[in-house]
């Protein structure tokens, strides 16, 4: 079997979102760490986009977290991490894209914003994909512990990074976890118990003490597309 290069950033949640994938599968990899501050010449031959995670596998490069997800979904198909019906993994695509297009985005505008106004903008659209992720996500979608029921998928390995990061928010921008989000909590536990997830974790210092520039407005010209680098 074809050795397995994943090219890797610890503070970087897109690259988590792989690892995690990877550690699910039980897939043996090598990590190459990456200095997103001060990047190595030869990373952009491997990255054509500047940015982790990208995975060697055999004679396939592959980069952008969601795809490199489903490629190792593919590849190493047990155990499964997308549902074997196209209905079903239609709608984990979509959740996928929601998180891809609208909650991280918001999470990272919230970020960066600098005046009150902003901030209290970003945080109430943080705060309607939240709910919308409670109410028409976990509620309706599954009884289980996981997003689309009794077993874990890439849904939930996309969407698990952020909130790790949540402190961030709290920290800096005194962001909330709306009380009505009570079946996001109990996903949110059932997360942290994964030994995945406790392979890869990073305390909540560690993420305050990454995120303190964009916070601050230290890292000029910055934008939340920008920081998907990160």
């Amino acid at each position: 079997m074809a050795s397995v290069q994943i090219f890797s950033a610890n503070g970087c949640p897109y690259a988590q979102r792989s690892r995690l994938t990877l550690l699910e599968k039980g897939v043996p990899f090598e990590v190459t760490e990456i200095d997103l501050q001060n990047k190595p010449d030869w990373f952009l031959e491997v990255s054509p986009y500047g940015k982790v995670p990208v995975l060697k596998h055999g004679e396939d490069r592959v980069w952008e977290s969601a795809v490199v997800n489903e490629y190792l979904d593919e590849v190493f198909p047990e155990p499964p991490l997308m549902p074997q019906e196209p209905g079903k993994r239609a709608i984990a695509r979509i959740w996928i894209d929601f998180a891809n297009t609208k909650f991280t985005a918001a999470f990272y505008k919230l970020l960066i914003s600098q005046t009150a106004e902003q901030q209290e903008e970003w945080s109430a659209e943080l705060r309607k994909h939240l709910l919308f992720i409670e109410l028409e996500g976990l509620r309706k979608l599954s009884d289980g512990p996981y997003w689309l029921g009794e077993t874990l998928s890439l849904v939930d390995l996309t969407y698990y990074p952020w909130f790790e990061r949540f402190p961030v928010l709290q920290h800096y921008r005194k962001m909330e976890w709306p009380a009505d989000c009570t079946r996001l909590s109990t996903w949110l536990t059932a997360m942290q118990q994964r030994d995945s997830v406790r392979q890869t974790t990073q305390s909540p210092d560690y993420h305050i003490q990454q995120y303190v520039k964009y916070a601050n407005n230290t890292a000029a010209g910055t934008t939340a597309q920008e920081m998907r680098k990160y």
